[in-house]
């Protein structure tokens, strides 16, 4: 296994196990195609080593059935391993409908006091808030509060958001940030997206 090198040493008086142990705040944001999936992945590690997991679903529509979720549903409960799936609102970054009744910033605002109440009760060990960059860009989540919530989190708790657009604050306070470029794409040359890629 590769080993990381580090650049400088930190004087905190913590151990080398000690920061290994320490809680993760990620960011995966930018234009390219597979912040998600690089988030799922990490989930499934998190499976691996036993942690319970809270995925929060931000702007996919609660009848898109995305191939990870039946993948991490499958394991819910496997080797006594809890994965919880929520889904936030009705895809309204993806589908506009007319007439519709919901309030998708209430809706946001919701989902954001739920994961808060599950953070300080210590309820997941890994924490996927898929596109939440979006409620956060919209200003229906205040960017200010979450990184301080994050940063308050009691216990061993790793949190990664995805999304577009991650605010620079953000960025600033996450201590993994990844960009995904685009570099090419299948829908560039008129290709629709399909089952097993995007899905």
């Amino acid at each position: 296994m590769p080993q990381g090198k580090v650049t400088t040493v930190p004087d905190d008086g913590l151990t080398t196990r000690q920061r290994r142990r320490q809680a993760v705040f990620a960011v995966h944001t930018g234009p390219g195609k597979g912040k998600s999936t690089a988030a799922f992945g990490m989930a499934l590690r998190a499976w691996s080593a036993g942690w319970p997991i809270g995925v929060f679903q931000f702007v996919k529509s609660q009848k898109w059935k995305v191939g990870e979720e039946t993948a991490l549903k499958a394991l819910d409960g496997v080797n006594g391993t809890p994965v919880t799936w929520h889904k936030m609102g009705e895809g309204w970054s993806w589908i506009q409908r007319a007439g519709t009744e919901r309030d998708h910033a209430a809706e946001a605002a919701e989902g954001w006091a739920q994961i808060k109440r599950d953070l300080a009760a210590e309820t997941y060990t890994f924490y996927v808030l898929d596109e939440f960059t979006y409620p956060m860009k919209w200003g229906w989540v205040d960017v200010a509060e979450v990184i301080q919530v994050l940063n308050d989190r009691p216990g061993t708790q790793h949190v990664v958001i995805t999304g577009r657009d991650a605010h620079p604050d953000l960025i600033e306070a996450a201590d993994l940030v990844t960009e995904m470029t685009k570099v090419k794409h299948p829908m560039d040359a008129g290709r629709k997206g399909q089952q097993g890629i995007e899905w």
